[in-house]
């Protein structure tokens, strides 16, 4: 028996016990874990700058804080979330207890990204462990310092047979795949994905898909624009631009393009450049390996052999895997630049005439993980919010949405299926499972055959139904 099979069969028996622990038990798992990663903090810094040269200060905002802060939320409402919820009565039960109890659904799969590779592992298995999971990790084989020091805070901080850590390539998460997990939750791109649902599909498995798109920024022509500037640089090139959740596309009024060219360079200067035209490795990162380099350096060549216009940056380091900020406009349509999800620091920058032509260009493409728009009018900024979809929105600012565990986190259909964080993390790796209890008198009788001198309760019911 394989490593893999031998995990999985030792937490398909162990779910039987986790299943009857209180919130004072899962409580304390949380806090061991918090526990285990406050000592390895300099471990994870120093695994998170070798993979993508991120520094401490953006690793502490976007990393471990926000794992700290997931954990002490599940902390202070697990008890509230695992009682059962209440349900009102009907008019053709009336006399029933209705409740809704929140049951572990079982042995689940985390299957993790290498972009923030500490954050997006450790987010949803704090969800699995406050609803009462076993859990199989795999951490992303492209960010390997992260990934083994995630083994060894999950090796030294739980029994295998609750949680354990797969390290491994392609081949270790295919044969996961092919186990009858009772749930999966992916983080990655859209086409690995399907790959994903397609063999979640074959044991009915259920899964939560975090997955990406192209995100869009919609200016309005009425904005501060330094400001929008200066949110749209930091939340395009936090991270080198390797954020699911980055602005992938600028869609802007004509008559503010250029105005809005020279704000974003002379902010994105200011954040990550040592000199005028040298970046600062000491706060922007590197792009994760020499294929993802590869893949934006030919986004960049294609568009410009098409016809796009490079306003700006763009200078590339193969060596230190480094690509500059760019900004590109003219950017033909049918360029991978616009039909691919980015994942890098480039920013295609979309004129519109009005807002009618900026909302079907959105429309025109798969829905997004992420919306922003920046707008004064509330009439213009309700009506872009009716007129698209998306898995989330921010007016006047970028990313923050993610920050806060009291809302929900999810794509909608190519970006994604399902929510995370906090209670919505919590219902996410649960089954809510009904229970009805009946009370000692018992209207539903009246409906019991011989139906004969019945015809009454009908007419009842339909009243009352």
């Amino acid at each position: 028996m394989s490593r893999i099979s031998y995990v999985f069969e030792i937490q398909k028996a162990h779910q039987y016990v986790l299943r009857q622990t209180h919130a004072l038990q899962r409580i304390d798992q949380l806090r061991k874990l918090k526990s285990a990663i406050e000592e390895n903090e300099d471990a994870i810094y120093f695994a998170l700058h070798k993979d993508l040269r991120k520094s401490r200060f953006e690793a502490s905002v976007t990393e471990l804080f926000f794992i700290y802060g997931e954990i002490d939320f599940a902390i202070s409402n697990l008890r509230s979330w695992m009682s059962p919820s209440r349900i009102g009565k009907t008019l053709s039960n009336p006399f029933a207890k209705n409740r809704i109890h929140y049951e572990p659904k079982g042995v689940c799969l985390i299957i993790a990204p290498w972009n923030y590779p500490f954050q997006l592992v450790m987010s949803p298995l704090i969800s699995a462990i406050a609803a009462g999971n076993c859990v199989m990790v795999k951490p992303s084989e492209l960010s390997p310092a992260t990934s083994k020091v995630i083994t060894k805070i999950i090796l030294d901080t739980f029994e295998e047979e609750h949680i354990a850590s797969l390290e491994g390539d392609a081949e270790v998460a295919q044969q996961l795949l092919e186990l009858p997990f009772d749930h999966i939750f992916f983080t990655g791109s859209t086409e690995i994905g399907k790959v994903v649902m397609t063999a979640a599909a074959k044991n009915l498995t259920s899964v939560t898909l975090e997955l990406g798109g192209k995100s869009p920024t919609l200016i309005d022509k009425d904005v501060d624009l330094a400001k929008a500037a200066q949110k749209i640089a930091w939340g395009k090139l936090v991270n080198a631009g390797q954020t699911c959740i980055a602005p992938d596309y600028v869609l802007i009024h004509q008559e503010r393009l250029d105005e809005f060219v020279g704000l974003y360079k002379q902010f994105a200067t200011e954040m990550y450049f040592k000199a005028k035209e040298e970046i600062n490795p000491e706060v922007y990162g590197k792009i994760i390996s020499k294929k993802h380099f590869e893949r934006l350096s030919n986004l960049i060549t294609e568009a410009v052999d098409k016809g796009a216009r490079i306003n700006w940056g763009g200078k590339t380091n193969e060596k230190t895997q480094t690509i500059y900020p760019a900004v590109l406009t003219q950017v033909p349509k049918e360029t991978k630049l616009m039909e691919e999800e980015i994942f890098g620091p480039i920013l295609p920058i979309i004129p519109y005439v009005d807002l009618d032509e900026a909302i079907n260009f959105i429309n025109g493409k798969s829905k997004p993980l992420a919306l922003y728009i920046f707008s004064k009018s509330e009439k213009n900024i309700k009506k872009i919010i009716k007129s698209t979809s998306a898995g989330g929105t921010c007016i006047n600012d970028v990313l923050v949405h993610i920050a806060n565990p009291k809302l929900p986190f999810g794509g909608a259909n190519h970006s994604g299926m399902g929510s995370s964080h906090g209670f919505f993390g919590f219902k996410n790796f649960s089954h809510e499972r009904t229970v009805v209890t009946q009370r000692s008198i018992d209207f539903n009788s009246l409906v019991y055959p011989p139906y004969q001198a019945k015809q009454w309760v009908l007419k009842m019911l339909k009243r009352i139904m």
